[in-house]
């Protein structure tokens, strides 16, 4: 007998449309998400649905129709499903391969739906985040397992976390700096996208990411902490490129206050600027797909934050998207 096996592809999410009511929709579902905004459910609800929401609706809407395609529609959910269409392909009838956001739609929960009637005797799910976090991959697989564990029959389930370390994602932001000649760029920036300081620190046992030395190196305590994940990500990443120490930095981008992550990308890049750099090259190994924060805020805002200063070209480097050699890692991920 052969086995029925699916890979679910599970992807943060965007809105339907850059119309104004439904990015407030997913901007309403994605901020009320107790791992996003780990706050009390009362103080939660207040501050998002009467003050978050309510004042970035307009300015998101605008962002969102900056970057949206009038044939291809959100960028995040072309690649993605582009990303869905070649891995099928890629897999043969050995998988069948679904993708879900955890936001919006395809919904998780129609997905499974299906997934559930078609009877699946193993399921392999795949974050499409190669850092673990609570507020991505945390609350991706929390809500895959909430739905999940209300069927009868519960099928044979793998969980790939994270992936950063693996030497073919490496091996594809590589690939992806090999596009461009590095010593045409003044300074190379690492930017992922920031999380609030505290939830950093809930990984660890004394509640303290400090200390831990998750700058410098991967340990049992901090293997799934997010900071040093990114360090890590980079340090393979420059390594492979052969860069020293002075030709690059570590940044994270998309606070919402000064009690995040830092250094935070947007300083560093006016700072760059400051000092005489021309033309520099942004990485963002944080997001498997191009969206709103790669398109927008690195490739537009970061550009008028640089050019504001003095300095003249920030070359942002594409994401992994549906590349071939994207796909490639996914299937060896997934089979081994």
């Amino acid at each position: 007998m052969k086995l029925k096996k699916a890979i679910l592809l599970l992807q943060l999410g965007t809105p339907d449309s850059p119309k104004k009511s439904d990015v407030r929709k997913y901007l309403s579902q994605f901020l009320n998400d107790e791992r996003v905004i780990d706050i009390p459910w009362l103080s939660r609800k207040l501050l998002v649905n009467g003050v978050i929401v309510p004042f970035r609706t307009n300015n998101s809407t605008k962002l969102y129709q900056a970057i949206w395609d009038k044939d291809d529609g959100s960028p995040l959910m072309k690649h993605s499903v582009d990303l869905q269409n070649k891995l099928q392909t890629a897999v043969g009838d050995e998988y069948v391969v679904e993708l879900a956001m955890r936001y919006q739609n395809p919904s998780m929960e129609t997905v499974l739906e299906k997934m559930q009637k078609a009877g699946y005797h193993q399921i392999i799910v795949f974050p499409l985040y190669p850092q673990y976090a609570s507020s991505s991959t945390g609350t991706a697989i929390q809500l895959f397992m909430e739905i999940v564990s209300k069927w009868w029959v519960i099928p044979d389930i793998k969980i790939i976390s994270q992936f950063y370390h693996h030497p073919n994602y490496i091996q594809c932001l590589v690939n992806r700096a090999k596009k461009y000649d590095l010593s045409k760029y003044d300074h190379i920036v690492f930017s992922y996208h920031g999380l609030p300081q505290r939830q950093v620190d809930k990984v660890h046992h004394d509640k303290q990411c400090a200390g831990h030395h998750c700058e410098t190196q991967v340990t049992q305590e901090n293997y799934f902490c997010y900071q040093s994940a990114c360090y890590q990500t980079t340090q393979l990443v420059v390594e492979k490129l052969g860069l020293s120490k002075e030709q690059y930095s570590v940044s994270f981008q998309s606070r919402l206050d000064d009690k995040w992550l830092k250094p935070y990308s947007d300083k560093v890049i006016e700072e760059l600027a400051k000092k005489g750099a021309k033309n520099l090259l942004v990485f963002s190994p944080a997001f498997t797909a191009d969206c709103l924060e790669t398109i927008y805020e690195i490739g537009t805002e970061y550009q008028e934050i640089f050019h504001q200063h003095g300095g003249q070209k920030v070359q942002l480097v594409e994401s992994l998207n549906s590349g071939d050699d994207w796909v490639e890692t996914i299937k060896e991920l997934v089979k081994n």
